[in-house]
């Protein structure tokens, strides 16, 4: 399933060494809240940031589209040298294009990594002129890594800069990847297999897209795909996830606003447009998208850091555990936090300027898929030919126990809401709470119980899974228990 494989993310500037307000922030969301610590690595990250942690969350490999780093900090076997462009020689302390590198999961080779990336090739259009791939074999250097091929191109067009995304076949082993040509309506998009990377294949859909900064993204389930850009605004497609097809489903111009970000709500039923000083929500099952246009916060003027600068809406993401980060679009020290993405309206609750970093970071985000997507069950293509369809089996795991009642679960990310219930040694409930589709870790409190054994289940629409949990007067260690803290 991936789990844990987008559980770190990296930002910060780590060239000025031993000064308080500058060095690499690691924000770390295997505890089910994200911890932010000073990781002092020498890269540094501008708006360009792909790593991929293994299935533990142990970081593997990271870049800043200037170089590749394996888990020690240093540059990968063959790590340096990528993206071979002027631009890129000048930038050193990372690249400053948003999205435009993702690694992935080799299909059917658990060892090899696949980076897309690109730069900037043609500096007065500021376009890019090639989709390159290189590929990350884990099992070289003492299971440091090597890049054991690189810059191979797969595209050479005129390409919008950044904006590359990928999402899962509807067989759920194979990848698609998808890139824009610059100043028109077309799409590219790259199947990879465990055969290899395919022949690109270009199509037309939505309106012409022109060179400008802005964001796109799946949703969590593939089923939709949005883009929202700085001079036009938000344009919603649906995907289909079995031929690689796009179609616009829905247009927003945000008119005197400056698009910029965007992301889903877990189960993919809202999709949230940044727009500089303005936070918007819209709700697909409605039956005017457009109508449904709902603005969630406005910027509260706070300015961040030392430098005292604004914290504006720009890039966002959706972190596993269910909320969405954006970013300022400043030199600053904070993410805002949508911290109920999958309700309506204002209850999706934006809290502003929410997670302090300790360090300044400048607009960056990690560039992860959805890494946990599987089979799009019933469809034509929900099988791969001769081979058993993944068997989805629910994990749990609670830290610490014995506990006062709060605790962090970590459980197996899936396409649909898991419901957590505890009980007492009577049978009767004593807690509920529902955990997002597509999350794997959550914070939980259930307030003061007395001391004794508990029962909590996690349970789906398809599995369920429960274990004896214990207060501070009882310890249970069955390998799958959850020990919840009352």
């Amino acid at each position: 399933m991936g789990q844990g494989m987008n559980n770190v993310w990296l930002t910060g500037y780590g060239s000025h060494g031993g000064h308080p307000d500058f060095g690499v922030s690691k924000i770390d969301f295997q505890s089910g809240i994200p911890v932010v610590n000073f990781n002092p690595i020498p890269m540094e990250f501008n708006q360009t940031q792909a790593n991929i942690a293994d299935a533990n969350g142990n970081l593997l490999c990271y870049t800043n589209g200037y170089y590749i780093a394996d888990a020690t900090g240093d540059t990968m076997l063959n790590g340096s040298g990528i993206n071979p462009s002027i631009f890129t020689s000048g930038k050193s302390d990372g690249l400053t294009i948003p999205q435009s590198h993702l690694i992935i999961p080799y299909p059917s080779n658990p060892n090899q990594y696949i980076l897309f990336h690109s730069t900037i090739d043609n500096q007065v259009q500021t376009t890019a002129s090639f989709l390159y791939y290189s590929i990350i074999d884990m099992t070289q250097n003492g299971g440091l890594g090597e890049v054991t091929l690189k810059n191979q191109i797969l595209i050479t067009d005129d390409l919008n800069a950044g904006k590359i995304a990928a999402v899962k076949h509807g067989n759920g082993r194979d990848w698609w990847i998808v890139c824009h040509k610059v100043n028109t309506d077309s799409i590219y998009t790259v199947l990879l297999n465990p055969q290899g990377v395919a022949m690109p294949t270009l199509q037309s859909a939505g309106i012409v897209r022109a060179k400008d900064v802005g964001q796109v993204t799946f949703s969590p389930d593939g089923s939709k795909f949005a883009y929202n850009w700085l001079l036009d605004g938000l344009e919603i497609f649906e995907f289909d996830r079995c031929s690689g097809i796009f179609n616009s489903l829905q247009f927003v111009p945000l008119n005197n606003y400056s698009g910029m970000g965007v992301a889903f709500s877990s189960n993919s039923q809202f999709v949230y447009a940044s727009a500089g000083d303005s936070l918007f929500q819209f709700d697909l099952i409605a039956s005017d998208i457009l109508a449904s246009q709902t603005l969630i916060a406005v910027y509260d003027s706070f300015v961040s850091g030392p430098i005292q600068l604004p914290t504006y809406f720009q890039l966002m993401k959706l972190a596993p555990d269910g909320k969405i980060y954006i970013t300022t679009g400043n030199g600053t020290f904070h993410y805002h936090i949508i911290d109920q993405p999958d309700s309506l309206g204002l209850a999706s609750n934006v809290i502003q300027h929410g997670l302090n970093l300790g360090h300044y970071y400048y607009n960056t985000l990690p560039n992860h898929p959805n890494y946990h997507l599987g089979p799009l069950v019933g469809s034509i293509c929900d099988s791969i030919t001769g081979l058993p369809p993944p068997e989805e089996n629910l994990t749990l795991k609670l830290y610490p126990n014995p506990n006062n009642g709060s605790f962090q679960i970590t459980y197996t990310p899936l396409p649909e809401n898991l419901q957590l219930k505890v009980f007492n040694t009577l049978g009767k409930q004593v807690h509920a709470q529902l955990l997002p589709q597509w999350s794997q870790l959550q914070n939980i409190d259930i307030g003061k119980l007395s001391a004794g054994v508990y029962m909590a289940t996690i349970t789906s629409s398809a599995s369920k899974k429960s274990a004896k949990t214990s207060l501070p007067k009882r310890c249970t260690t069955a390998p799958l228990q959850i020990w919840i803290l009352p």
